[in-house]
């Protein structure tokens, strides 16, 4: 019996030196050693200390474990230190301040995406959606634009195979570019919910890189179509009285005009010619193909900004383009088709041009490749 009682007193005195040098460890840690990393316990003292703004990261963290403000303050004043970019941004993690238009003065990274998010994607996509629904009323209110006589089913030939052929090369490179920009843009806030980030990414995965193969076949093309179409899509008399008129759009009679009208000249000059330009020109900048230019981050919000702008302009303007070309003008999607229109069509909607054929200054069949057509008696 005293052994057991002897026993179970060393047992009990172990226990008890044992909690006790635990308890010393905690409250007493060896000089040196990492006190805390919760950034709630902090020495209520710190921001005293005189030099308690000028201290470095490491001096910090001795005071305020995981406080790494000094670190942060200098990330923001755009210190040279080290990061992945490729030169010459090497080392430059938070680009300098700058004020785009439409964002505040802040770092350029931040005013991009104060341009993107809070001007291009809402007031873009509000754009898009007021033509869409202007073309649509007027659709519902007018319908198809029909001939008033009857067709003769005399054909003129209207465009050659050439010409289709690049028109529907630069129509089709359009349209992809088009809709996978659409999605690039707006797909994060429309499709995601729906379809869910592994469909929505392997989409807009697939669309990018459809992107950028269209992206050449557009450029090329349009130079194409500039060159085939520059001839007679110059000013010519009449065009300023077709535009102050409207063309008849609203009256149902239409104004005289050539191949043609001045509405098709504002869509080539400004469509075709400018816009296209600068979409063109803003894509190869983003994708590094201009030899010469310094290719940094500013550089590529710039292009970006400017390629989304071109491009929203562009495809307003190729929304009525696109419709009086289908839907709202009967006959006109056929001689894209076929590259024949009726002697009817052409008196009703290019009186001049029809003159000019009748009056034998225009061939009615200017390829001669193509199987002969009935045309009009000059």
């Amino acid at each position: 019996m005293k052994k057991a009682l002897a026993a179970a007193f060393v047992l009990v005195w172990a226990c008890a030196v044992s909690v006790h040098a635990q308890s010393q460890a905690v409250t007493a840690p060896a000089m040196g050693a990492v006190q805390s990393q919760n950034i709630n316990e902090v020495k209520p003292e710190a921001s005293q200390d005189s030099g308690y703004a000028q201290q470095s990261n490491g001096e910090r963290m001795k005071v305020q474990p995981g406080n790494n403000a000094p670190m942060w303050r200098q990330v923001g004043a755009g210190v040279t230190g080290y990061s992945s970019l490729p030169n010459p941004e090497a080392g430059n993690l938070i680009q300098p301040f700058v004020q785009y238009p439409g964002s505040r003065l802040t770092n350029g990274g931040e005013a991009w995406r104060q341009v993107r998010n809070q001007w291009l994607i809402p007031y873009g996509g509000s754009l898009l959606l007021i033509v869409l629904g202007a073309i649509a009323l007027f659709y519902w209110r007018k319908g198809t634009m029909r001939l008033h006589g009857q067709p003769t089913g005399r054909m003129i030939e209207r465009f050659t195979a050439f010409e289709r052929s690049a028109h529907w090369a630069n129509a089709i490179a359009f349209c992809v570019l088009a809709v996978s920009g659409l999605v690039i843009a707006f797909g994060k806030f429309l499709l995601e919910p729906v379809l869910g980030g592994t469909l929505f990414g392997w989409l807009a995965y697939a669309l990018k890189n459809a992107h950028n193969f269209a992206g050449p076949m557009f450029a090329v093309s349009l130079v194409i179509v500039f060159a085939t179409f520059v001839r007679d899509n110059l000013p010519a008399k009449g065009d300023l009285n077709w535009l102050l008129k409207g063309g008849g759009l609203l009256s149902g009679h239409e104004i005289k005009s050539g191949r043609f009208n001045a509405g098709e000249k504002v869509v080539f000059w400004g469509g075709v010619f400018l816009l296209g330009l600068i979409v063109v020109a803003s894509g190869l900048v983003m994708d590094k193909l201009i030899p010469g230019l310094l290719y940094e981050r500013s550089t590529m919000q710039i292009a970006h900004m400017v390629h989304a702008v071109a491009t929203l302009l562009m495809m307003l303007m190729f929304m009525g383009h696109i419709y009086l070309g289908t839907i709202g003008m009967e006959g006109a999607y056929q001689g894209m088709k076929t590259g024949y229109v009726d002697e009817t069509w052409a008196k009703e909607h290019h009186e001049l041009w029809y003159d000019d054929i009748k009056a034998g200054r225009i061939p009615a069949q200017r390829d001669k490749t193509a199987p002969a057509r009935p045309t009009v008696q000059a």
